[in-house]
């Protein structure tokens, strides 16, 4: 079984290589690294194609037009299931998801079909998160769960594991978000297509190095998009 790892990218040049040895460093079997990056102007890409010329199962995506967290993750989902991937992890390329989780995700994937990593079980939690962006995240997750009927307790985690056959049966080129949004889109169609969904701890940590990408906009749009998608006729 051929495992995929799926990282988008966008300015993650101070991370991408910390990343990518920590991945290197689990000495995991038949594990392909796919990084989708949005053609960063800080370069991130050419750190990774240098890479790729020591590292014949590391892949570089690099996206050129329409880019977007959710544009990035159904490309590298493409890409993964091309290339063969049967377990396909995605996470985060600013450190905040440590590598070493990987191995129960692939020890929990044997019982389910979709496991997210989430801080909101007992053994999860996040480390150098301010009080507000905490409640911001729990109340987020919160009202996801509530409108979409999602019974997990972090909705909202981007750590996350799938069996193969799931990415095949949402139908990828059907998803439409563009955004962070993708994450909830993706995870409404597996409960749509009754999947069996798992959670395991994880400790979410702050990056160290560059700036998030989530402001007030995008939790705006997500917020909006939970409307659209809870009344959108046919779901």
């Amino acid at each position: 079984m051929k495992t995929v790892i799926v990282i988008p990218t966008y300015n993650e040049r101070g991370n991408i290589s910390t990343l990518l040895d920590r991945i290197d460093s689990l000495g995991l079997e038949s594990l392909e690294v796919v990084v989708v990056d949005d053609n960063s102007p800080d370069r991130t890409w050419g750190i990774v194609k240098n890479r790729m010329r020591e590292d014949a199962h590391l892949h570089l995506l690099r996206r050129m037009e329409a880019r977007g967290r959710g544009l990035a993750g159904v490309a590298g989902f493409k890409y993964a299931l091309d290339i063969g991937g049967s377990i396909i992890i995605e996470m985060d390329g600013d450190l905040s998801h440590d590598p070493s989780y990987i191995p129960d995700f692939l020890k929990a994937i044997e019982r389910f079909d979709v496991i997210l990593g989430s801080r909101f079980i007992k053994g999860g939690g996040a480390q150098r998160r301010s009080f507000l962006r905490e409640v911001i995240s729990r109340m987020a997750g919160l009202y996801i769960c509530i409108m979409l009927d999602f019974r997990v307790k972090d909705p909202t985690s981007g750590f996350r594991c799938f069996r193969g056959e799931v990415l095949e049966e949402i139908n990828l080129s059907t998803l439409t978000a563009r955004g962070p949004f993708i994450v909830t889109e993706v995870l409404f169609r597996c409960y749509r297509e009754g999947f069996r969904i798992g959670e395991i701890p994880i400790v979410f940590r702050e990056r160290f190095r560059g700036r998030s990408k989530l402001g007030f906009g995008v939790l705006l749009r997500n917020f909006l998009a939970v409307l659209r998608l809870r009344f959108k006729p046919g779901t």
